[in-house]
């Protein structure tokens, strides 16, 4: 098996500790942004009887936004890392992990 087949196997387990440390970054960083944008400690969520339709889709909105930023920051940086030190990329040719 060539070093390429072998590579993204052994990626996983720092993908998974990067996605990990990843999510509880942009769980915070929502958190203090959403403070920010309406000076609340909790945004609504989708059952949030008192909230407007407005509130709930702004905070999913902003939500998912930031996820997105952060999951692609931290799966970049995880990829250009592994990269560095193996000179492989972790990935297929074309495309990545979705």
């Amino acid at each position: 098996m060539s070093k390429k087949k072998k590579l993204p196997l052994a990626y996983q387990p720092l993908g998974f500790a990067l996605g990990w440390a990843g999510g509880a970054l942009a769980s915070l960083a929502f958190r203090k942004t959403w403070k920010l944008i309406r000076h609340e400690d909790d945004a609504p969520d989708a059952l949030d009887r008192d909230r407007s339709w407005g509130e709930v889709l702004l905070a999913a909105a902003v939500q998912g936004a930031i996820f997105a930023v952060v999951r692609s920051a931290v799966d970049r940086t995880g990829a250009k890392a592994i990269e560095r030190s193996t000179g492989v990329w972790p990935a297929a040719e074309k495309g990545g992990r979705d």
